[in-house]
C-alpha cells in the first residue's frame, strides 16, 4: 500500500470515529458507520477492529460511558435516569448494572467518590484505539507569538498521583460554580509545573486555574489568588482529543523552539481550555498551548 493509500484509508477511518463522538445519542449501526467509511459493510467491522483492537460495538460503549461518567462526576444537576438514557439504556438499572462491572462502582457512588485509577484504567483501551490514528504532526505556521496580557487568577494546585487529577478537577468545579465563574465567562487554564508523567508520580504538579480578578475570600477548597504574567508566547492551538497536549508541547521544545532562535521565559507550559468535553465531542474540543518566551 503506498503512502498515500494508507492516508486515504486513515482518513476514512477517522471519519468514522468522528461520526462516532458526533453521533453518540444516535444509533450507530454497522450499516450506518461503514457508510460513512464507504468501506464495504460485510468487512467493516473487522477493517475497524483490525485498525484499533476494539470491535466497533465496544468502542461505542466505551465512548457512550466515557461522556456518562463525566457527567455523573462534574455535573451534579444532571439525573442518573437521564445520563442512563443518553448512553444508550432503556433503564437505569441496565446502566447501573454496566456503569458497576466496569468501574466497580455503580453510578451514584462514582458521582460521590469516583475510583479515579480504575476509571483511567476501563478507559485504556479507548485511548489507544484513537492514539493509532492521532498522531498529531505540526509546522512552523501552525505556531503563532502573541503578546499576552497579565491574566489575574483563581489557582487550585495538584500535587501527587496524576491518577488522582480526576477529583481535583471535581473539587475546582464545584468552586467555581459555587463561586459563580463560568467557563463562558471566566477562561480556564493549566498550569504545568513537572513532566506529564514524572519518574515519580508523587512528583506530578499541575496548576488548574480560572482567570477572575475578584478576591478570593478564606475558603475550604485550597483556592489562592494568582496571575500569569503577560509577556510574548509561542501559541499553538490544539484541536480534538485535547486530554493529552504533550505532543504538542514536544513539538514546541524539541522542534520549534531550536529553529526559532527564541529563548523560553522563566514561566511554565501553560494551556487555555477553549472548547471543553462533553459540552462539545471530543474530536471538537480545542486548547491553546502557551510557551513563555524572552
Amino acid at each position: 500500500m503506498t503512502k498515500a493509500a494508507l492516508q486515504n484509508y486513515h482518513a476514512r477511518m477517522q471519519r468514522v470515529l468522528d461520526h462516532i463522538d458526533r453521533h453518540l445519542d444516535d444509533d450507530l449501526d454497522l450499516g450506518a458507520l461503514s457508510n460513512v467509511a464507504a468501506f464495504s459493510k460485510f468487512h467493516f467491522h473487522r477493517q475497524f477492529t483490525a485498525i484499533f483492537g476494539l470491535t466497533v460495538y465496544h468502542y461505542v460503549q466505551l465512548a457512550r460511558m466515557k461522556r456518562a461518567s463525566y457527567r455523573l462526576a462534574y455535573r451534579d444537576a444532571e439525573r442518573v435516569t437521564d445520563i442512563a438514557m443518553d448512553a444508550g439504556y432503556d433503564a437505569p438499572d441496565a446502566f447501573a448494572r454496566a456503569f458497576r462491572q466496569r468501574f466497580g462502582q455503580s453510578p451514584s457512588s462514582f458521582r460521590k467518590s469516583p475510583d479515579w485509577e480504575k476509571w483511567l484504567a476501563a478507559f485504556g483501551p479507548l485511548d489507544n484505539a484513537r492514539s493509532k490514528l492521532m498522531q498529531k504532526t505540526f509546522t512552523p505556521d501552525d505556531v503563532k507569538i502573541r503578546d499576552v496580557p497579565s491574566t489575574p487568577v483563581a489557582i487550585m494546585e495538584h500535587r501527587g498521583d496524576p491518577a488522582m487529577l480526576g477529583a481535583t478537577i471535581q473539587r475546582f468545579i464545584a468552586w467555581r460554580i459555587e463561586a459563580g465563574l463560568h467557563p463562558k465567562t471566566n477562561p480556564t487554564f493549566n498550569i504545568w509545573r513537572s513532566e506529564r508523567r514524572p519518574a515519580s508520580p508523587a512528583d506530578y504538579s499541575v496548576d488548574l486555574c480560572v482567570g477572575t480578578d475578584q478576591p478570593i475570600a478564606a475558603n475550604d477548597a485550597q483556592i489562592k489568588a494568582g496571575v500569569i504574567p503577560g509577556g510574548r508566547c509561542a501559541v499553538l492551538r490544539v484541536f480534538g482529543y485535547t486530554d493529552n497536549l504533550e505532543p504538542a508541547a514536544l513539538y514546541l521544545y524539541r522542534d520549534w523552539l531550536p529553529a526559532s532562535g527564541e529563548e523560553a521565559r522563566d514561566f511554565p507550559i501553560y494551556c487555555q481550555r477553549l472548547a471543553f468535553f462533553p459540552e462539545v465531542p471530543e474530536h471538537e474540543t480545542v486548547a491553546e498551548l502557551f510557551l513563555p518566551l524572552k
